[in-house]
């Protein structure tokens, strides 16, 4: 079957471990399914993957690309995969479940004709939803939601600043933000990354690094080290800061005197429970969102949605075909 895989970890050159080519096709154990993939979509996780920077469990190389996607079952019942996976008698929080995974870190991902997936892990595609659009749900966006619903704490009325404001966590906490009655603040590093954070209803916009007029109830940031210093001083005394990603690294000096005078509440978050992914499908339903797609693709071009993300080029959610 064609397949999108990392052919082995390249950590300096991500791009050369591309592979755009025929895997075998997936061994369907009792308990799993097998999903027709009509959508996948691109994750930063992918390239961490290209990098051989995933968590702490060796990924065995060769290894078939993508977190998320949509298709359908054998017998035509379109689904979209729930990416979190882990003990088999694990009954809490799957996101904290020593054992979690996902697919392309322990099995095989999306980006490929089939993948086979645990039976709780294919949902219905709900009714007013599109493929397309659940196609980029599990990953960036369940994650911006547990840290919109789970962890910032906020309520309708309030601050949102978001660090960032054209990739596909930043866009998908902007177009939730507002559906939810806060009012987001973006910051973006040009005039592009504004014009799309004002179509998707940014109430402020600010440059990178920008004093902002007034601190804000909640930072969301997925950027880290290039943006954590302004996390800092942005946020109001007791409020919430909410990290769930590192696109500019993740070592950095941190004002610990401002942590504990200014009493912030430092949260980390990544991924969210399966209650959450299908909580998070019915918010976007009811409000008529529609997630922000940059681009969509045939998978056999997928080499140059990966170029674009590894340089920075990165506008909303890249979405590869079959």
């Amino acid at each position: 079957m064609l397949a999108v895989y990392a052919k082995e970890k390249n950590p300096d050159d991500p791009l050369a471990s591309v592979v755009v080519g025929e895997m075998p096709d997936p061994v369907i154990e009792e308990g799993w399914l097998r999903v027709k993939i009509t959508h996948a979509s691109l994750n930063r996780h992918d390239v961490f993957t290209l990098r051989g920077l995933v968590n702490d469990k060796p990924v065995p190389y060769p290894m078939i690309l993508g977190n998320d996607g949509a298709g359908l079952l054998d017998d035509g019942t379109p689904v979209v995969i729930y990416p979190v996976m882990g003990s088999d008698d694990w009954k809490a929080d799957e996101t904290i479940d020593p054992n979690w995974h996902i697919f392309s870190e322990l099995v095989p991902g999306t980006m490929a004709d089939y993948v086979a997936v645990p039976k709780r892990n294919a949902l219905p595609l709900p009714e007013g939803l599109s493929a397309l659009h659940a196609s980029v749900l599990g990953t960036a966006w369940l994650t911006a939601y547990r840290s919109l619903f789970t962890k910032s704490r906020l309520m309708p009325g309030q601050t949102l600043l978001v660090q960032g404001a054209s990739g596909g966590m930043s866009t998908a906490l902007i177009q939730m933000g507002r559906a939810a009655g806060f009012e987001v603040w973006v910051t973006t590093r040009n005039d592009q990354g504004a014009e799309i954070a004002e179509r998707l209803g940014a109430n402020r916009i600010f440059r990178h690094g920008e004093a902002l007029p007034r601190r804000v109830d909640a930072v969301v940031d997925n950027v880290g080290t290039a943006t954590w210093d302004h996390t800092l001083k942005s946020v109001k005394r007791g409020g919430v800061v909410v990290i769930n990603g590192i696109v500019s690294g993740h070592v950095g000096q941190t004002e610990l005197a401002r942590i504990f005078v200014e009493q912030l509440d430092i949260r980390g978050t990544i991924m969210g429970t399966l209650d959450e992914m299908k909580d998070m499908m019915r918010f976007i339903i009811a409000n008529g969102i529609e997630p922000e797609v940059g681009s969509v693709v045939a998978m056999t071009e997928a080499r140059e949605a990966f170029r674009d993300m590894i340089e920075g080029r990165t506008r909303g959610k890249a979405v590869f075909t079959r």
